[in-house]
């Protein structure tokens, strides 16, 4: 039988393989992605059967939880078996080296029996490579730098991907007698949109027994070199992996390093300077991160706030923030989708997911006519949602917002007529088209839907699709002056190919006073999960419980969102 990481592991090589031998790209994905949301569940797999909950997963239906449901039985997969059965040893890690394609691995394997990172690099550093038909010298060149780059991680994955690989590992990790600590650090710690690699740092009985722990996690699908105190190694999701292995004693010092920024430490090095401390901070002793900074005369810096943002000096003035938002403060779920408009779920199944999550109200923002390819709600449409919003919120005992995700059309009035705007508890304004206006347009579209004299929530404010498309081109300095002076908060997007806005005019908008929301952009019950990457964006731009409007209880809430 297979526990959850193992079944994850085993999805995630079925995607591997599939990518390789080509075909359906959709069906590929499918499996990587299910590898991904098998791997971040805290309940176990045995759970997740027995319960039929696999298919609640983020990107898990069907097929995929058929394939689980086989590897819980019988530790295998018969398509698994299949595709290792057709492709050439080795043949996932290689496949990560660019310009690398099946039929050089092929040849390169029949020739020199090339069947892993470290074979190819010794064959290419003997000048091996160059002999065998269809390479030469520079191609072995090539083939050395993308070695290079590989280990050092030029990708990007995704902050929830990377999370769902990172937390499983520092579990993973922990339940070894001979760990005592390990954590994180690095970006993903920082809580960066994405991340390139993975740092952990790690103390314990010894290094070597660390090492072998990590080697043995289950999502690993390559051994790095090992180099004490470090080693690294290459995960399912192309993540790579450095853990570095520390006396209990250097374990503050060690993390802090590994998580700040470069210009973080820098700051920190140069404050050790002024205040006589010698040596390298490395060399400071300080079980945890706590004492570290105490050595340093600072207070302990949240990871979110390490990017070289004025924190250090923040910090030495008092300054900080007091309490950074966390889930725990966030009373409602905010920017829900259903299936009366692109959404999965029915309005009920939103407010019981969103009442088992602890919250006390959700509001339904549907998309506007405008939006017709995501299946916007007409006038007729929207009142029999209303009805069905009154039947919910009367058998769920949560309560329901009714509201719109109003298009910010191009001349800059909100979708609906004002006489449904203000019969709305809730309305989240937001651009959904023509993204590539110039950038003094798209300043004035902006401007004069925040101006309006409805209160709105301005959704997904630049329009970013992270790795996909680029925030749109606009005056943000203008826009969030008139909005200082306007009726309207800023959503914090959780939708973590989103996580619009930037922390950056996060802390400008803070600056000018104007109110936040955390929103989830959820357009499944699974979806409401958001909410965590909405509050780390919401962290990264020092924001308090007092900022954010949907901390507040339900009927306060209401009332600082009604539209008219």
């Amino acid at each position: 039988m297979a526990d959850r990481l193992s079944a994850a592991r085993a999805l995630g090589e079925i995607g591997r393989r599939l990518q390789i031998v080509g075909g359906n790209p959709f069906r590929a994905k499918a499996f990587v992605r299910g590898a991904g949301a098998l791997s971040g569940q805290s309940a176990d797999l045995a759970t997740l059967v027995r319960e039929k909950r696999l298919q609640k997963l983020r990107g898990i239906g069907p097929a995929l939880a058929g394939v689980i449901e086989e590897l819980h039985r019988t530790g295998r997969s018969r398509l698994l078996d299949r595709l290792r059965d057709e492709l050439p040893r080795g043949v996932l890690e290689l496949s990560r080296v660019p310009t690398l394609s099946l039929a050089r691995i092929r040849a390169l394997q029949d020739a020199l029996g090339v069947d892993s990172l470290a074979s190819l690099e010794a064959a290419c550093r003997a000048g091996k490579v160059r002999t065998v038909k269809g390479f030469g010298p520079r191609t072995e060149e090539r083939l050395l730098a993308g070695i290079q780059r590989l280990r050092e991680g030029h990708g990007q994955v995704h902050l929830h991907r990377a999370l769902e690989a990172a937390e499983p590992l520092v579990e993973y990790l922990l339940a070894s007698p001979d760990i005592d600590r390990a954590d994180f650090a690095g970006a993903l710690r920082r809580r960066s949109e994405t991340v390139s690699s993975l740092p952990v740092v790690a103390t314990g009985t010894s290094a070597e027994s660390a090492f072998d722990r990590l080697l043995s996690f289950p999502l690993v699908e390559s051994a790095g070199p090992v180099s004490p105190p470090s080693a690294t190694a290459i995960l399912t999701n192309g993540l790579p992996v450095g853990l570095t292995w520390v006396r209990p004693e250097g374990y503050g010092a060690a993390l802090a390093e590994k998580t700040g920024a470069a210009g973080h430490w820098r700051r920190l090095e140069a404050l050790g300077r002024e205040r006589g401390l010698g040596r390298g901070l490395e060399a400071i002793e300080a079980a945890d991160e706590a004492a570290f900074y105490g050595k340093l005369g600072l207070p302990w810096i949240p990871p979110e706030l390490r990017e070289d943002q004025g924190e250090v000096d923040a910090a030495l003035r008092g300054e900080l923030p007091a309490r950074l938002l966390t889930v725990g403060d966030i009373r409602g779920m905010v920017h829900c989708h259903t299936h009366y408009s692109d959404g999965r779920d029915s309005v009920l199944e939103m407010a019981l997911a969103a009442r088992q999550l602890g919250m006390s109200y959700i509001t339904i923002t549907d998309h506007s006519p405008t939006a017709s390819y995501a299946g916007g709600v007409t006038l007729d449409r929207l009142e029999r949602q209303w009805e069905e919003i009154a039947r919910a919120e009367e058998s769920t005992g949560i309560r329901i917002l009714r509201g719109t995700e109003s298009d910010i059309l191009a001349d800059g009035a909100l979708d609906y007529p004002d006489s449904v705007l203000e019969k709305l508890d809730v309305v989240v304004a937001s651009i959904h088209n023509r993204y590539r206006m110039d950038a003094r347009a798209m300043t004035e579209r902006v401007t004069r839907a925040l101006a309006l004299p409805i209160f709105k929530i301005w959704g997904h404010a630049r329009g970013r699709l992270i790795g996909r498309r680029p925030p749109f081109e606009c005056d943000m300095e203008r826009i969030l002056d008139v909005a200082g002076g306007s009726r309207v908060a800023i959503e914090v997007n959780g939708d973590p190919y989103r996580l619009d806005m930037d922390p950056r005019w996060i802390r400008e908008a803070k600056k000018r006073g104007l109110p936040f929301v955390i929103s989830v952009d959820a357009h499944s019950t699974r979806d409401l999960q958001n909410v965590r990457y909405g509050v780390d964006m919401a962290r990264r731009g020092w924001l308090q419980r007092g900022d954010v409007l949907n901390t507040l209880e339900a009927p306060e809430f209401a009332a600082r969102v009604r539209p008219s």
